[in-house]
């Protein structure tokens, strides 16, 4: 790989605390439950996809915005002894962005998100960190922090720049966004959500029906995460299934950053785009055995180690 590009991957999006407590279960409405010690890690998509990358060898930089509190601090703690550089992330304008999240049993959570600071990164943010965004191989973006802000990114992007998006949480995307995606990266979900399927099957029932109304929006390329069944990938030469792989989970916060960072590390490194999700299952297969989300993402030796075989 050449040298042509400071960055592999500069990721633009959220920093935020994770308030994590265990349950037995999560409560319904109007119910009140007792949980565990309350647990405070680094997260935020945005921050939780940097540190991956950084694990796995890529150089990564970050564009975010934290508050001038301890919360902030403990992420750009976490994100220096990672090896990300973190000259672009923003202090001020509002208190770190927290996320509540609950984790039963099984590993899966239940997650609220403030998204405080977060909410403050700018179009104008995005302008003055033009020669790191002009100076990556990709950069990936998700949606905890401004539309308005993703889309000044994509306005922004150098030539030769890859563009990965997880539209998390969900929402419709302009028609400039959706077209500078490869790939666009979804669970169910959010693959419903963005194509607008209105509750009643309109989507269709299968994932390739999803990939194909997904593509016929603008992406140059599709990656849907279906949990237990793997994922699908999707561009214009076809769509191909790629395997679980088969772990016990104890938590699966951050997983699909994990897998998100991995994928977009191995499409900037070349590889096509079923190799690179495949890299992407194993690494959050990886993730999902360990708790927290940054705390538990591998570095490629643990990687190769533990999916040896």
């Amino acid at each position: 790989m050449d040298d042509t590009y400071t960055y592999d991957l500069l990721v633009v999006g959220s920093a935020n605390a994770d308030l994590v407590i265990g349950v037995e279960r999560r409560p319904r409405a109007g119910e009140t439950v007792l949980g565990s010690d309350l647990a405070v890690h680094p997260g935020g998509k945005g921050a939780n996809q940097a540190v991956a990358a950084a694990r796995l060898g890529a150089r990564t930089a970050l564009l975010a915005r934290v508050g001038d509190d301890d919360h902030g601090r403990l992420l750009l703690d976490s994100l220096r002894t990672a090896d990300v550089d973190v000259s672009g992330v923003r202090t001020g304008g509002a208190p770190t962005g927290v996320a509540l999240i609950t984790v039963d049993p099984s590993g899966d959570n239940s997650i609220v998100v403030s998204p405080g600071a977060n909410a403050r990164l700018t179009p104008a943010d995005v302008r003055d960190a033009l020669p790191a965004l002009r100076s990556a191989r990709v950069v990936s973006a998700q949606l905890e922090i401004p539309l308005d802000t993703v889309g000044e990114v994509v306005r922004l992007l150098g030539p030769g720049t890859r563009f990965a998006l997880n539209p998390s949480p969900p929402a419709p995307l302009p028609p400039e966004v959706l077209a500078a995606c490869d790939p666009l990266i979804v669970n169910e979900h959010e693959a419903r959500v963005v194509l607008g399927d209105t509750g009643e099957g309109a989507a269709g029932e299968r994932p390739e029906d999803w990939a194909r109304g997904l593509l016929a929006l603008g992406p140059r390329s599709v990656v849907i995460t279906l949990g237990a069944e793997g994922a699908l990938v999707a561009d214009a030469r076809g769509t191909a299934r790629v395997p679980a792989v088969p772990v016990s989970a104890v938590d699966t916060t951050g997983a699909g950053d994990a897998f998100t960072a991995a994928l977009v590390r191995r499409l900037g490194a070349g590889d096509d785009l079923p190799t690179a999700a495949a890299y992407g299952a194993r690494v959050g297969a990886v993730a999902v055995t360990r708790r927290g989300a940054q705390a538990s993402f591998p570095t490629a030796d643990e990687v190769a180690r533990a999916t040896a075989g």
